[in-house]
């Protein structure tokens, strides 16, 4: 799996090296498919996680699809556990968020029968279980943003958003994060 080198700032445009030295490509018809680049960063997704309560992991919607809150999946299945500020860093908490943003592209994958149909996301509400003090759950969550940069690059790759510290997260994980994503209707 590759990693990222983070480099974060007060600027708002985002640190576009990946693993590789490379800087992301955005992605239309023409171009590399997300598949494909997902292959080229050294990336693999875990497993898509299965709900654990009364949702659907995704509602498509005409051209949107809802994502439900993803954790920080595993290939292993299990979770990324801790508290930024306590037990975790920022970096460890980028690492969780990012994991998170994969774990999301597995539904996604599931979902949607293909990377391909995503065209770009729209909206993220990210959650970082911390200390009451920390006050950096945005850097947190540019983990999970990160990925969507380097995938479709700054015009398609970044949405609104939001970055939320709480206290408490199901099953005591590090990032929970909810998205919203524009994407292709099925080729008919």
């Amino acid at each position: 799996m590759g990693s990222f080198k983070f480099s974060i700032t007060s600027s708002a445009e985002p640190n576009l090296e990946t693993n590789t030295g490379q800087i992301a490509t955005p992605l239309n018809g023409t171009m590399e498919s997300l598949e494909t680049k997902l292959q080229a960063l050294g990336w693999s997704l875990p497993p898509a996680p299965k709900p654990v309560g009364l949702y659907k992991p995704v509602l498509i919607v005409g051209n949107l699809a809802y994502v439900s809150g993803h954790g920080p999946l595993l290939p292993d299945g299990s979770l990324m556990l801790g508290r930024v500020g306590l037990d975790l860093d920022v970096a460890a908490g980028q690492a969780a968020a990012r994991q998170t943003a994969l774990a999301m592209l597995a539904t996604l994958r599931r979902e949607l029968s293909s990377l391909d149909r995503i065209v770009r996301i729209v909206k993220t509400l990210g959650l970082v279980r911390c200390t009451d003090d920390f006050g950096q759950s945005p850097l947190v969550i540019n983990g999970f943003s990160q990925v969507f940069v380097d995938l479709l690059g700054n015009d398609l790759g970044i949405g609104a958003r939001s970055a939320l510290g709480t206290n408490s997260l199901p099953n005591a994980m590090a990032v929970e994060v909810e998205a919203i994503f524009e994407i292709k209707p099925l080729a008919e």
